[in-house]
């Protein structure tokens, strides 16, 4: 190249420090990608959950006869995946009424609960 000549091209400094941006760049896309991911699965878990232990308080609401105060485990599938239940019936001031708590946990992760319910139930007159 001659003196004074135009410059054309890149140096291989200015290549470098252009790769280095743009590869910084992509791993802040992709890390943000691989959180995004992370998280609507465990949103997706924690609905299903919600749903198992809406499901719980609805079958309280319907049962016959009437749920006696004390605490039962359980099992139940939902959209393909496996949940355990803990629910715990108690007394209420009020004989007439019920309360539950209901605690849902992935199968596979039992002492992680992933939503909690809590309801009451109104018991039918007696005769």
């Amino acid at each position: 190249m001659r003196r004074g000549a135009p410059h054309h091209g890149f140096t291989l400094v200015e290549v470098l420090v252009a790769l280095a941006i743009v590869a910084i760049a992509l791993a802040a896309g992709f890390r943000s990608v691989a959180q995004s991911a992370e998280s609507a699965t465990a949103l997706k878990a924690r609905t299903l959950a919600l749903w198992v232990a809406q499901n719980r308080l609805a079958a309280a609401q319907l049962a016959t006869p009437e749920l006696a105060i004390g605490e039962r485990d359980g099992s139940e599938a939902q959209a393909g995946a496996s949940f355990v239940w803990h629910e715990t019936v108690l007394g209420t001031p009020n004989p007439v009424f019920r309360r539950i708590e209901i605690a849902v946990a992935e199968a596979s992760r039992s002492d992680y609960v992933l939503a909690r319910l809590v309801g009451y139930v109104g018991r039918t007159a007696q005769r």
